[in-house]
């Protein structure tokens, strides 16, 4: 299935970890709730009217919707404490900002009328933003499905490449590993397990979520020979903020034809101060591997052509040096790790769903990278070698 055969998506379902849909975890925003967060940026609200909602996100790990406010499209999202504090939030929202200057094209973020860009309500904080510009093509698409068309890939290359360029130069801090993070605190350790007992040590509901699994065997046979090949190649590489979450649905296009491009980038709860390449890396292996799809074909598979696609893009405006190619090389597999682990601790002590712990933990901390080892795998670090001429 394309973008242009995505379903409806009823606004009472989300999206689940598959192609399949799903009850909500977090409730729709109510009408109250939204006059109460557009109040706090404008005084124009009109209490006895009913807000307009034109759409809902069916994405599954927050709530958002499209809001018409008197002629004016916006976008509201509603994030629990539990999985984004204000203060990260305001981090994404100074990241817009830098990129906005550098003329990297994003929706704006709406401040309020007391200057702040977040909005708390109970458990519960809020931002605003201006409606992207584009066709939001791939909305009711899975995460990580794969681009529908070549022209599409080459496109998002060459935006990810200008994003990292408009990114250099951003100065705050890395975001510590949490719950729905993006990081590299595990994979540029020169000592995985020794890295790994301090990031348990320091992530009590973490080391719960895990349980009884044998999480340092694991780490140890599938993870450790791949992040000691990583590990030194990306502590050479310079840190600088990457977008964490490279795929179809996180960009807006400028059509809804085969050779549109991109026109915006959205969404930046996953940029975090990490590498260029793990970044470049996070792009190919979700938007070029098919992982949904092993229901349909019995394997997963990467769409190679695409893999060059997007490669092609991005080269155009930021060409790969040998370093950066095996550092690419070497990191592919374990690109996801440290998303995996943070995913382990969102299903269990936040949507309290065993069966996606055992997802997170079996099929995507593991299950990843073993892929890799598998003869599809293998065919695309094949494809990156040559292509390198490593």
């Amino acid at each position: 299935m394309g973008a242009h055969e995505a379903p409806y998506v009823a606004e009472d379902l989300a999206q689940g970890m598959a192609k399949d849909l799903v009850a909500p975890l977090w409730p729709a925003m109510t009408d109250d709730e939204i006059r109460d967060v557009l109040s706090c940026y404008t005084r124009k609200i009109d209490t006895s009217v009913r807000p307009l909602v034109l759409w809902r996100s069916p994405r599954p790990m927050s709530t958002a919707a499209l809001v018409d406010l008197a002629g004016t499209t916006l976008f509201l999202k509603r994030h629990h404490v539990s999985v984004r504090t204000s203060e990260r939030l305001r981090v994404e929202h100074d990241l817009t900002n830098h990129l906005l200057d550098k003329g990297c094209p994003l929706p704006a973020v709406l401040r309020t009328l007391d200057g702040d860009s977040v909005v708390r309500g109970g458990d519960y904080i809020f931002e605003v933003q201006e409606q992207a510009l584009g066709e939001d093509l791939y909305r009711d698409v899975p995460s990580w499905y794969p681009f529908a068309a070549r022209a599409h890939a080459v496109s998002a290359g060459r935006a990810l490449a200008n994003f990292h360029c408009a990114s250099h130069g951003f100065p705050l801090p890395a975001t510590p590993p949490g719950v729905l993070t993006n990081s590299t605190q595990l994979v540029t350790s020169l000592n995985p397990l020794d890295e790994l007992e301090r990031l348990l040590e320091s992530r009590p509901d973490l080391l719960h979520a895990i349980g009884t699994r044998a999480v340092r065997h694991d780490v140890d046979h599938y993870l450790r020979p791949s992040i000691e090949r990583a590990a030194p190649l990306l502590n050479a590489c310079s840190p600088q903020w990457g977008h964490g979450d490279w795929h179809a649905s996180n960009l807006t296009w400028s059509s809804r034809e085969s050779d549109a491009v991109v026109v915006a980038v959205i969404d930046l709860s996953l940029a975090n101060r990490t590498f260029v390449i793990h970044d470049l890396a996070i792009a190919i292996e979700r938007s070029c591997v098919d992982w949904l799809d092993v229901a349909g074909l019995g394997h997963i598979v990467a769409d190679l052509d695409v893999v060059d696609a997007l490669l092609d893009g991005y080269e155009e405006l930021r060409p790969l040096d040998s370093h950066e190619w095996a550092t690419l090389i070497a990191v592919l597999p374990v690109v996801h790790v440290e998303f995996a682990l943070s995913e382990v601790e969102y299903f269990d002590r936040v949507a309290h769903q065993p069966h996606n712990v055992d997802l997170a933990y079996d099929d995507f901390l593991l299950g990843h990278t073993r892929w890799f080892k598998s003869r599809f795998g293998e065919d695309l670090l094949n494809r990156l070698r040559r292509r390198a001429e490593l």
